[in-house]
């Protein structure tokens, strides 16, 4: 069977896909790093040999293998091994703290854990807590050597059906709000995502997100599934993008807002050749409608921006480059997916009101390993019984059915019984010629129960006093910062996400707040 077949099929796996387009495609180049390319016959031989040695080492149906490292050949080749012996991936961020990776790797269960020599160094003072087979990516004493460790050549695992409900990976939550909690997502997800069609058989993608990320995974999988080319940066560099991307003629890349406003900032972006590309993505983090423009006007291409979760529910698409009276939006509903707002109580808002967003779909993760109660908050069920996933976040539909994104509902301030948006402050602030990034939390106050304070990266010198005033006076008085901070960088997580948490924990004053 052909993996148009395959992929026109209601339910199938990417293992499978993956084999199908190494019989026809050969030796076309699937996985690109800067070391080695592996063409989709190599990747396909590949998978079979770390498939059988997981199976030899007990890794049976939906037990766990456990990846954190770097982007390269091998971490892709591993992902899909893993997946063809009919077992679970858990890729860990390496930004997490050592304390926290032996946590995920005992929550999961890893049998195998597959690492990198700069992992190791960070995990010194506690791998002799890690009771799951050490494996180096990189050759590295950090473990048994890949290439030591593989199944000979022309090893072939036991195969086993896998169900759409069997976990395809389960992905630990950056912590941001709390522990992190691992979000088991399934195979029926994943094949929903690969079969969107977005991605060609010729695409030329660009990964410089981590491979641990959802980001990173909903570009990657269907790049591959469907024939295309996957270019894997281990780190972001802006000069080293715009040149693979030049190299390699990229035609498709996913990236997160911070990114993009880096790219747009580099001031020889427009002297590369990024004719190739087609489209362009993003995720995870706001995105202004400046920003949205600035890419449309200058990189060629059109521009998607998705919202979602990776707990998965519903999900909404804004193109762009169609719609470019939208930007303000995340867009609306993507096809078979229903989103829709509540309220404190749990009941649907009237259309044009504020409420938080849940959404239903095909895309859903089957709940929080091992933390059912986490689960249940996690959900919300409709009076005719319909699982939806509660995002946390807060928004309103316009006329015209696009969503408009307000804030996190925690990240919501409550000021003197009024409630304030960040998101509104944060966007006045972005007006300023002065201001690069801004974020805005509520800290306690005795007179007011919170208030906002903004804290603020700038380019050009100019006092925090004289940025406070001049945004207090573009807004109402219930919305008035009661403090400003000039600040080098945001906090951010790996995925570019704001850290508001921390922001909010190592706020000192001023007193009077």
């Amino acid at each position: 069977m052909t993996a148009e077949d395959l992929l026109a099929q209601d339910f199938g796996t990417i293992a499978d896909v993956i084999r199908a387009q190494a019989q026809v495609l050969g030796d076309k180049p699937a996985l690109v790093d800067a070391r080695r390319t592996v063409s989709y016959a190599e990747l396909d031989a590949l998978m079979d040999r770390i498939a059988a040695a997981l199976q030899r080492d007990g890794v049976g149906k939906a037990d766990v293998a456990a990846i954190c490292a770097s982007s390269s050949v091998e971490y892709g080749a591993v992902f899909f091994g893993t997946l063809r012996a009919a077992a679970i991936v858990a890729p860990l961020a390496p930004s997490s703290t050592p304390e926290s990776l032996v946590v995920q790797l005992n929550d999961c269960g890893a049998k195998v854990f597959f690492l990198d020599r700069q992992l190791a160094d960070h995990m010194a003072g506690v791998l002799d807590q890690v009771t799951a087979t050490r494996v180096s990516l990189d050759g590295s004493d950090a473990g048994q050597p890949l290439e030591d460790w593989l199944a000979p050549e022309g090893s072939k695992p036991v195969l086993h059906e896998v169900e759409p409900d069997q976990g395809f990976n389960i992905i630990y939550s950056s912590g941001t709000t709390g522990a992190p909690k691992g979000i088991v997502q399934p195979h029926r997800m994943r094949w929903g995502q690969i079969r969107r069609g977005v991605y060609p058989a010729d695409a030329v993608t660009m990964i410089s997100t981590p491979l641990y990320s959802n980001t990173t995974l909903v570009s990657f999988l269907p790049t591959i599934s469907n024939g295309g080319t996957a270019v894997l940066m281990p780190k972001f560099d802006v000069k080293q993008f715009l040149e693979l991307s030049q190299k390699h003629r990229a035609t498709h890349a996913m990236l997160v807002p911070v990114q993009y406003r880096r790219l747009m900032e580099y001031p020889e972006f427009d002297r590369y050749d990024l004719s190739s590309y087609r489209m362009k993505f993003s995720t995870s983090a706001p995105f202004s409608a400046e920003l949205k423009r600035q890419i449309l006007d200058r990189w060629p291409g059109g521009l998607v921006e998705y919202y979602g979760m990776t707990e998965g529910g519903g999900s909404c698409g804004l193109q762009c480059h169609e719609f470019p009276d939208k930007l303000h939006t995340v867009g609306r509903p993507l096809p078979g997916h229903d989103i829709r707002l509540i309220d404190e109580d749990g009941q649907e808002v009237p259309q044009g009101e504020i409420g938080e967003v849940v959404g239903r779909s095909g895309a859903m993760m089957v709940g929080y390993h091992n933390q059912p109660s986490k689960t249940s908050e996690a959900e919300w069920w409709s009076p005719d019984g319909q699982r939806y996933i509660r995002t946390g976040d807060v928004g309103r539909f316009d006329e015209d059915g696009f969503l408009t994104l307000m804030d996190r509902k925690k990240d919501m301030i409550i000021s003197g019984g009024f409630n304030i948006y960040p998101s509104d402050l944060e966007a006045e602030l972005h007006q300023h010629p002065a201001v690069v990034e801004a974020a805005v939390v509520g800290v306690p106050s005795k007179a007011w129960g919170e208030t906002p304070v903004a804290f603020v990266a700038v380019k050009d010198a100019v006092a925090a006093d004289e940025l406070r005033s001049w945004v207090n006076g573009r807004v109402g008085k219930t919305q008035r910062l009661a403090d400003l901070q000039i600040v080098d960088a945001l906090p951010r997580s790996h995925i570019g996400k704001v850290m508001k948490r921390e922001l909010r924990d190592a706020y000192q004053g001023p007193a009077t707040a």
